[in-house]
């Protein structure tokens, strides 16, 4: 599985990398990903994770690299799609945002302990996806600010003046649809994960 993991992640970067519309802004939106696996690479042999979170870190890192390419404000599909007057592609980023760090947080939380009770460990984990919308709002307002002009199709708005509290609700709808909709999903990998672990992996708190 995780070579199959590996190869879509390799063959989507490539082509990602491949004439970009701005070699500046394909940098920024893929470094996440980058980054990602290399946490992933450290983190497998220690802290597995399940299944269905290493398929929507992936399907986070592929929309990560189809933003990166063509850039957030230029993704074809999303040219006039269904008559809006902006490319609305970074609003799917930004679900995805909240969505996916949803039930990474949740993992952490679960295994780890930190919170009981799932009620908590849910509001915890919005709030956390929430939180990192909202500093990654700031990251995007500082890059704006060291690199000036070069950061317009990072920051993407388009000239939609709503447009950092807009990316921030579509976080906030991606981590409650994640938690509604893939709990009990997650839960159960969870437990066959627990099941299934190596013995010197058993030492983790759970």
């Amino acid at each position: 599985m995780k070579y199959i993991w590996l190869s879509v992640f390799t063959a989507v970067l490539l082509w990602s990398g491949i004439e970009p519309k701005d070699t500046f802004t394909w940098f920024l939106e893929v470094l996440p990903a980058l980054i990602g696996l290399v946490l992933i690479a450290l983190t497998y042999n220690t802290f597995r994770l399940t299944p269905l979170l290493y398929g929507l870190i992936l399907l986070h890192c592929i929309v990560l690299m189809v933003g990166g390419h063509y850039t957030y404000a230029e993704v074809p599909l999303f040219d006039n799609l269904f008559g809006a007057q902006r490319n609305n592609y970074d609003k799917v980023g930004h679900f995805f945002q909240g969505f996916v760090p949803a039930i990474l947080a949740r993992e952490i939380l679960i295994r780890k302990q930190i919170v009981n009770g799932q009620f908590w460990v849910s509001a915890v984990a919005v709030s956390m996806c929430l939180a990192f919308s909202a500093f990654y709002e700031l990251i995007e307002w500082w890059v704006a600010l060291a690199t000036g002009e070069n950061a317009e199709a990072f920051l993407g708005t388009q000239g939609y003046v709503w447009d950092t509290q807009s990316d921030m609700a579509f976080a906030l709808v991606g981590a409650l649809c994640a938690t509604l909709m893939l709990s009990r999903w997650h839960n159960s990998q969870l437990v066959s994960l627990h099941q299934t672990i190596e013995p010197q992996q058993r030492n983790e708190s759970w």
